[in-house]
């Protein structure tokens, strides 16, 4: 059975929107300790989705490979974190 990592995404800068490679991902919110429950979200076939906790506007790029952002700075690392 393969195996397929689910990328993290936050928004601590408080940016209005976030550019990501990803149409299946979870939103943390900001950092820990101030996340928010780690939500799964699925664009499904549409381009964009707003986190319904924090309301981050996430934008899908298909120029950006899976689990990459723009920012950079907006992917969740949780053993960095």
């Amino acid at each position: 059975m393969a195996q397929h990592v689910i990328p993290h995404f936050h928004n601590t800068e408080g940016l209005a929107r976030i550019t990501i490679g990803s149409k299946e991902f979870q939103c943390v919110g900001a950092m820990p300790p101030l996340d928010h429950p780690h939500v799964f979200l699925d664009m499904g076939a549409d381009e964009e989705i707003v986190c319904p906790y924090c309301s981050t506007l996430y934008v899908y790029d298909a120029n950006l490979p899976d689990g990459a952002a723009d920012p950079s700075s907006a992917i969740y690392n949780a053993e960095a974190a």
